[in-house]
């Protein structure tokens, strides 16, 4: 048990380097990409501005549809739940009738038999 618990801990700690060494080399990679790119610094940051502002726009445009979904759920479960809700006072509100009409109906027999002793 304790030498599994030492793999497992052992496998992360690699994972983790293994993680840590992409994303520096991925980093270092766009980094000499847009060093030794095949033309200027002043269109090189256009085109970054360019793309950054279609990234944002995009980003905005998603995180809208998403909010839309998520409020067009929010109400349909809030609809769904006033509707049992509804459900459930008008059954709560039989069964106290229901048992009303018992208790008066026991209430008049209880008279009856007092009565007629």
């Amino acid at each position: 048990m304790e030498n599994n618990i030492e793999e497992y801990a052992y496998s992360l700690s690699n994972t983790k380097y293994v993680l840590i060494g992409l994303l520096i080399g991925g980093l270092a990679g766009a980094a000499a990409m847009l060093l030794f790119a095949p033309q200027t610094g002043k269109r090189t940051r256009a085109q970054i501005q360019t793309k950054s502002i279609q990234l944002r726009d995009r980003t905005t445009k998603n995180i809208k549809k998403g909010v839309a979904q998520v409020r067009s759920k929010t109400n349909s479960i809030t609809a769904e739940v006033r509707e049992v809700a509804a459900e459930l006072k008008q059954l709560g509100q039989d069964k106290l009738v229901e048992q009303l009409d018992r208790v008066s109906a026991a209430l008049d027999a209880g008279k009856t038999a007092v009565e007629a002793a």
